[in-house]
């Protein structure tokens, strides 16, 4: 049913979103990769560059896991858990300091109470049921409207549920780009970081920040597009 309500105009709003999105992807992957293969100058792993910062921040409170793949990486404020990927905890890479620190940023922020970060926790269930449920919600109130005649109340819940991912993709921009800087902060004051692994810590940080604001791009302008239409069908009923 989702094609009886497409339009070209679904292009002019997703394609830039889109080009951005990939555009960081290749970022990201460029910059692990040329990185991951630079070991930084201390010859350190992930692990420990971990257990440096934890002592010298105070938060060694924080568990360490370690789980499977490369760049699956984050912080579990619930559980004060920071699960680190194989490749950011058992290799001594300049991108793995890069990652290991930026997820101590998350447990600095909560350690600190930082309010974005309280206030993602705190939307973190509205918003999966908005993305999962709102484009469900929004088909089925525009199907009533189209094959029987009905208003557009149930189509306009479903953006409602739409905006609340948006909302959150929004939120979880300054989370990380905080997060990004207390992990230079924290590698600095730590006297980790030659001139050129600042360099390289910081491309990976800046690159991994990119696809969150492409992510948050991509749901504000779907958002936009199923808005737009709606307040097309109401002008015509």
């Amino acid at each position: 049913m989702p094609f009886l309500f497409f339009s070209p105009m679904y292009l002019l709003f997703t394609i830039p979103a889109v080009v951005l999105a990939l555009y960081a992807q290749w970022r990201v992957s460029s910059a692990y990769k040329k990185y991951s293969e630079i070991s930084n100058d201390q010859r350190m792993t992930g692990a420990d560059v971990a257990r440096v910062l934890m002592r010298n921040e105070g938060l060694d409170h924080v568990q360490i896991e370690v789980i499977p793949g490369n760049m699956t990486d984050h912080y579990d404020p619930q559980g004060k858990i920071m699960r680190l990927s194989e490749g950011s905890a058992r290799y001594s890479s300049v991108a793995a300091m890069a990652i290991v620190a930026h997820e101590l940023g998350h447990a600095s922020q909560d350690k600190s109470g930082y309010a974005w970060l309280q206030l993602r926790s705190g939307i973190v269930g509205i918003a999966n049921i908005g993305s999962q449920l709102g484009t469900i919600v929004l088909f089925i109130g525009m199907g009533i409207a189209f094959f029987f005649n009905g208003n557009l109340t149930v189509a306009w819940i479903g953006v409602l549920l739409m905006s609340a991912a948006v909302v959150f993709s929004l939120v979880t921009l300054p989370v990380e780009f905080d997060a990004s800087s207390r992990a230079r902060q924290m590698l600095a004051r730590a006297g980790m970081m030659s001139t050129q692994e600042s360099q390289g810590v910081s491309a990976v940080l800046n690159a991994a920040a990119l696809t969150y604001v492409a992510g948050a791009a991509q749901a504000i302008m779907q958002l936009l597009y199923w808005v737009t239409v709606l307040s097309g069908m109401s002008r015509r009923d």
